[in-house]
């Protein structure tokens, strides 16, 4: 038959007339031996200028003879798998979305890799240019299909799931080995943490998981200790962060970086920084700046995963609270030193006063329970003093409600202490005592002006019924355990007030140099320490920028005590920057195992200013533009 020459011209290429048979004869010769047409197959697929046409081809003759590939095809079902379907017509998209349900289907041998490629696509590609054989630029990809590259991964990956029941227990260790380095570019991180989020839409039962994972890896960023290439760890604290941003404030650094491990990586480029728009807070110091952007994505989770059309939907928040707080207790309670990851359950507890009083009654079954270990007790009385104290959110009545538990509780301790022979200052035997009175401590500093105002004689009956008076003077002396600057603030307030004269204990602490004894026999004691326990305040000042926004309505700053009298009282006002004020209640002191403690500036000036992506519903966030 002759065929017209323009109708041949025009008519879509027949890839399998070249090997004068169908990829099924093509796949019988392989196995028989003849692997030539097998390999020019593989050589054809994986051609960087193959046309949709020719791709729609293809895919139609892999679906028809899908059964045939069995794992030994491997290699060509890995190339077929990687041919470039994003970014390309709808009708590619539709065709190979249609091998995927096929293959997975036929042969579920090929689910884990069918899922590995479809997670690879969570990240921007790269674009290299060379010139010659070196690269002279390696950067991410600024592709504007990102959004719609990212819907159809999801989709794909619900297709999947559609055919195969079990796709999410072989999911949650691909999404594990997939999450890049975390000193990848702030882009690439910002991506694969959205897409992981977004997972959880589709797959409610990974929601745990899929949170544990996200926050382990802002942990690990939070605390900044990174891996660096000689096995040696790095650390990047708090004091550094702010470091880095006084000196960028004054121009002392150049381009506002810090000089670091992060810098050496190939993937630490400068646009990270440079490239946003102006008027975009960026941070100073690399990690932090990483941080602050993966913060926002995971503060945006939450409040699209809670709020439908604006509305607070409960049980979806409910849901979400149960989830956060399992991975509270595996991860972020045990963690020390952490700044800003915990601040997820902060902002969560913010949608609803039921929220805060379940997370407050949560940490004070933790700090009680004698079957916790003596560390997870003591951190989780901090967390106690810490939310009660700039929880801007929490009403007067909830915090006395709170101190109505941790204030008897003292003095039962007390009781149970005063007829024994342990009844001496020892943190190791009396730890999670010393830790709630400190607690408490911070929490009458922080909130003492709401107690009293309004009506002054009731404020100062409740505060007297507390009767510190006992606790201050028992025999297990908290005043001498306590971080000095809670004790000196404390001391002063309950002076004032007229409740305990402090300043005779503290004086006679002093003069026994803050040692503490630390053996159930008082035989062995260590020199000055001013905080033996090790404490922290888990809520101390938010230092990110951008994400701080979001915190600072809900953040209760420190506000001067001018009331008070005594010097100890009376620190002067200070500031960093015309923008920024300092949080100074216990500025010049080290929340380290040193004579000093510290404090880091959280208050900002410049009301919240909601992204775009915040407030809006959980198919908004999905469609965040990236």
């Amino acid at each position: 038959m002759e065929v017209d020459g323009g109708e041949f011209i025009s008519s879509p290429i027949f890839k399998t007339v070249r090997f004068g048979g169908t990829v099924t004869n093509i796949l019988d010769k392989f196995l028989q031996g003849d692997t030539n047409d097998y390999e020019l197959l593989k050589h054809q697929l994986l051609d960087p200028d193959i046309k949709d046409a020719q791709i729609i081809r293809w895919l139609q003759e892999f679906r028809s003879c899908v059964t045939h590939l069995t794992k030994d095809f491997e290699q060509l079902v890995s190339v077929i798998l990687r041919l470039p379907w994003l970014g390309r017509s709808q009708d590619v998209v539709e065709e190979y979305l249609a091998f995927l349900s096929n293959l997975v289907s036929a042969q579920t041998v090929y689910l884990r890799s069918c899922l590995s490629v479809t997670v690879s696509h969570f990240i921007p590609g790269r674009i290299v240019i060379k010139e010659g054989d070196v690269d002279i630029s390696d950067s991410d990809d600024d592709d504007e299909n990102l959004p719609r590259n990212f819907d159809l991964c999801h989709r794909a990956l619900e297709i999947i799931a559609r055919y195969v029941p079990s796709t999410s227990r072989f999911l949650m260790p691909i999404l594990r080995e997939k999450f890049p380095f975390i000193n990848k570019s702030a882009r690439t991180l910002e991506c694969y943490m959205h897409n992981l989020l977004r997972i959880t839409v589709a797959f409610p039962a990974l929601r745990q998981e899929i949170l544990e994972l996200v926050i382990g890896k802002l942990l690990r960023l939070d605390v900044s200790l990174v891996m660096g290439g000689g096995g040696d760890w790095v650390s990047a604290p708090r004091s550094d962060i702010e470091d880095a941003e006084e000196n960028a404030a004054q121009g002392a650094d150049g381009n506002g970086q810090e000089e670091g491990l992060f810098d050496m990586d190939e993937d630490e480029e400068n646009v990270t920084n440079s490239s946003r728009p102006p008027g975009v807070d960026v941070m100073a110091h690399a990690s932090a700046d990483r941080l602050d952007i993966l913060m926002m994505v995971l503060l945006a989770y939450i409040k699209d995963l809670s709020y439908v059309k604006g509305t607070l939907e409960l049980t979806l928040t409910k849901e979400l609270y149960r989830d956060l707080i399992a991975v509270f207790d595996k991860l972020i309670l045990p963690t020390h030193a952490s700044c800003h990851v915990q601040y997820a359950i902060f902002y969560l507890c913010s949608f609803r006063l039921g929220l805060a009083e379940a997370f407050l009654e949560h940490l004070w079954k933790k700090m009680q329970s004698p079957s916790n270990p003596a560390v997870i007790r003591q951190t989780a009385a901090g967390y106690i003093g810490s939310f009660l104290a700039r929880a801007k959110f929490l009403p007067l009545p909830t915090v006395k409600a709170c101190l109505d538990l941790l204030v008897p509780w003292l003095h039962q301790y007390i009781d149970s202490q005063d007829a024994g022979s342990k009844a001496f200052c020892d943190v190791t035997l009396h730890g999670p005592f010393y830790a709630t009175c400190q607690a408490v401590f911070y929490t009458l500093v922080f909130r003492h002006r709401q107690m009293v105002e309004g009506n002054l004689r009731k404020g100062l009956a409740y505060l007297q019924m507390l009767n510190f008076e006992r606790i201050v003077m028992c025999q297990l002396n908290p005043l001498k355990v306590c971080l000095p600057a809670v004790t000196n603030m404390f001391a002063a307030i309950t002076r004032k007030y007229q409740l305990v004269f402090c300043y005779t204990i503290i004086e006679r602490n002093n003069r026994q140099m803050l040692s503490v004894v630390r053996s159930s026999l008082g035989g062995d004691s260590l020199t000055a320490n001013a905080n033996p326990l090790d404490s922290f305040f888990p809520f101390d000042p938010y230092l990110l920028k951008r994400s701080g926004k979001i915190i600072q309505p809900i953040y209760q700053v420190w506000e001067e005590v001018s009331m008070c009298d005594g010097d100890e009282a009376k620190r002067p006002a200070k500031k960093d920057s015309v923008t920024e004020e300092e949080d100074d209640f216990l500025r010049g002191e080290s929340l380290q195992s040193e004579a000093v403690v510290g404090l880091t500036p959280g208050s900002y000036e410049s009301h919240m200013r909601s992204p775009s992506s915040m407030g809006s519903s959980p198919i908004a966030f999905l469609q965040r533009p990236f």
